[in-house]
């Protein structure tokens, strides 16, 4: 692979590291990967595979199709997602799907969250909404977000987690610390008052 790939995979790999770190991610939960549109293939991390040990060699290079150009591991089950979203939405180049702890919490009751931060209009597009359930690693996890990501960069999978999306790996990635950051206030304020919600 160039070296095109070879940076890609660095970003990824240091992206991933990161989110785990800031526990974005627990255990082997969670994946990430870029487009490269040009090529036709998406570098994903792999399925079950401890971020603590994960190596750039670890990452998995496949077509949309799910076909393995290259990588000594299956790509993550959520392949059929990510596919899904660069299919659907030009614009996308990378896609975080994180487990973090409050912007989940919010999917599993099925909640969106509304605007109640400055920082979720230019990060997030405003609100976050839910999409409807479907089954872990299905194509139809992906058909069900992709309305909402045309839209926004952010959005909850119901009783699943969350997705967001960017341009790059690092605005993907900023966008789901904003998420997360976002869910984790409004869960607070929640707990103390009534949020007040600004405009879109």
């Amino acid at each position: 692979m160039d070296t095109v790939y070879h940076a890609l995979k660095k970003d990824l790999l240091l992206t991933a590291k990161t989110a785990y770190e800031q526990k974005l991610m627990a255990g082997t939960s969670g994946n990430m990967s870029v487009f490269l549109p040009e090529k036709g293939h998406m570098i994903i991390t792999p399925s079950s595979y401890s971020y603590e040990m994960m190596e750039e060699k670890d990452l998995v290079v496949i077509d949309l199709d799910g076909n393995r150009i290259e990588g000594i591991h299956n790509p993550s089950s959520e392949w059929r997602m990510h596919a899904k979203i660069y299919k659907d939405i030009p614009r996308i180049k990378a896609v975080v799907h994180t487990h973090s702890s409050y912007a989940t919490s919010f999917a599993v009751v099925q909640k969106e969250i509304p605007v109640i931060l400055i920082e979720m209009g230019p990060f997030l597009k405003g609100k976050v909404e839910v999409s409807p359930y479907a089954a872990q690693g299905s194509e139809e996890v992906g058909i069900n977000a992709v309305p909402i990501l045309m839209r926004k960069n952010a959005c909850l999978l119901a009783n699943h987690g969350a997705v967001t999306v960017g341009k790059s790996i690092a605005e993907a990635y900023v966008n789901s610390v904003y998420l997360e950051d976002s869910a984790k206030i409004y869960h607070m304020a929640c707990a103390v008052g009534t949020p007040v919600v600004i405009g879109e």
